[in-house]
């Protein structure tokens, strides 16, 4: 994925300005900053559902919104995705059924099997979604996602809500998805301590990036102990140097 002069106007504001970054493919990429500073806008840029977007914006080789990029990302937001009055496994049967129409029952139960595994919730099949904990839906959301083994998966704070263990376990099958399937990620957060997780980060605040590299590269640029450190140094930074530029003008 390869971004430049990405920029998202709504209404009066400037939502993403002018960015420019490039997301490795095969690694996990965390996108990280305050709430509020762009970083769900971003990721509906890349997916092709955020409207006014201008630059360049190369998804997979393609512009982001081209229709064959449909069934080779999964993309989760922070409000779970799933039918409260169906079951577990009924969700995923219908978005698989949806995602490659024509496949047999049979084929769409061992897709529906495979990412129940993954997520861990194989014993919530026959439970409906409306009853599941917001953690649980959260799960199923990204569940359907995996259907069909996207080459990109778009994960919009997947771990909010969950519990310590359960956010090792989704963790650990980033890591999975990254490493033997050859999957790329971008997921995004708020908390900081997810970043040492990452492969690579990208670093956003106020609709811009602020730094981009992987989480040893950005502690020791600022000479910091962790990346949040790293972070704080860098808004510090930009806020002096904003200073400067103003106090010259």
């Amino acid at each position: 994925m390869h971004a430049q002069d990405l920029t998202v106007v709504r209404g009066s504001r400037t939502v993403l300005r002018g960015l420019g970054f490039t997301v490795p493919r095969g690694r996990i990429t965390g996108l990280l900053g305050p709430s509020g500073c762009g970083k769900s806008t971003l990721m509906r840029a890349v997916v092709g559902t955020q409207a006014k977007v201008t630059g360049t914006l190369d998804v997979l080789g393609r512009p982001a919104g081209h229709p064959s990029l449909r069934t080779r990302i999964g993309y989760v937001t922070q409000a779970p995705s799933v039918y409260d009055d169906l079951t577990v496994h009924q969700n995923l049967d219908y978005f698989a059924a949806i995602l490659a129409p024509g496949r047999t029952a049979a084929d769409r139960r061992q897709d529906v099997d495979r990412v129940l595994a993954d997520v861990d919730l194989t014993s919530h099949a026959d439970s409906l979604a409306g009853a599941l904990s917001g953690g649980q839906r959260s799960r199923v959301s990204l569940a359907v996602a995996l259907l069909g083994t996207p080459d990109l998966l778009v994960l919009d704070e997947p771990t909010v809500g969950l519990d310590p263990v359960l956010r090792r376990d989704l963790w650990q099958l980033f890591h999975r998805l990254a490493e033997e399937r050859g999957a790329t990620l971008l997921v995004s957060s708020h908390v900081m301590d997810e970043a040492e997780r990452c492969h690579q980060l990208l670093l956003m605040r106020a609709g811009e990036v602020l730094a981009e590299g992987t989480p040893e590269a950005l502690r020791t640029r600022t000479g910091s102990d962790t990346v949040e450190t790293a972070f704080l140094r860098l808004v510090d930074e930009a806020a002096a140097a904003a200073r400067t530029e103003e106090s010259t003008r």
